[in-house]
């Protein structure tokens, strides 16, 4: 497998987060009863993004530590992981060993995935995908991926957070950064990665070119308990319970 610049910066960052953070948690996370959504943890159950998923063929890209393709297997979702960063799949391995949930892990980019055309009936990114690689390329490989009536559900930021966010610190109550300006975003610091993002027209036009039918756009609000994430601390839960910090899109694939 051969990484880009910027897909080797970001193996770096989630080397150093899976070190920091992220295998520390993943026991927690894998025994979570259900799936939920974002740094504030909305519950599925709550938002009814993914409809009954039992039996379906389901690829996550950008995995991580796989606690989400884990939630959809203990719902009978027969799940396939993807990610570019050993480190993290080392975890998730260590997590299949422990919990006896099985299914397959690639290490692989999102952006050039080594599996055949319409394998899935689910493609899905809970911030991997989403927002560490290039839409257009990884949005085309979910299309793929997907077979006719298949679905592809991703959860990001919101280009309202975007906006507020300075280069460093926490999002502010102002606008920081054009809108237009998006995109491609290379953060300062050598801990910082590479990241992407879209305006709300240019994504439905994306998804539209690339033959996606949009069937839903959720804009997430933190629940009033919600106090700021231990680790993802750059969005205040304050802030996030005023405006839509992230939001989870679902779009289906013309047949």
């Amino acid at each position: 497998m051969r990484l880009s610049d910027d897909e080797q910066r970001n193996r770096e960052v989630w080397t150093k987060a899976n070190a920091e953070y992220t295998d520390r948690r993943a026991t927690e996370r894998w025994g979570n009863g259900e799936p939920t959504w974002g740094v504030f943890g909305i519950p599925e159950a709550e938002l009814r993004v993914l409809g009954d998923v039992a039996g379906k063929d389901v690829v996550e890209l950008g995995c991580g530590t796989a606690y989400f393709a884990a939630w959809l297997a203990k719902l009978g979702a027969r799940p396939v992981g993807l990610d570019i960063t050993p480190a993290q799949l080392e975890t998730a391995r260590r997590m299949i060993a422990e919990t006896g949930i099985e299914f397959p892990l690639i290490e692989a980019s999102a952006e050039s995935v080594p599996l055949p055309d319409e394998s899935f009936d689910l493609a899905l990114s809970e911030y991997g995908a989403s927002i560490w690689c290039d839409p257009r390329r990884w949005i085309p490989e979910a299309h793929r991926l997907l077979r006719p009536g298949g679905e592809l559900v991703f959860l990001c930021n919101s280009p309202l957070s975007i906006v507020c966010m300075p280069d460093e610190g926490k999002i502010e109550e102002r606008l920081v950064r054009s809108q237009f300006e998006l995109r491609r975003m290379q953060w300062p610091g050598e801990d910082e990665g590479v990241t992407y993002h879209l305006g709300h027209g240019e994504m439905l036009a994306l998804l539209h070119e690339t033959g996606f039918e949009v069937v839903g756009l959720w804009e997430l609000r933190a629940p009033e308990s919600a106090t700021d994430h231990e680790y993802y601390e750059y969005v205040p839960a304050e802030w996030a319970r005023r405006w839509p910090a992230e939001e989870i899109w679902k779009a289906r694939k013309r047949g």
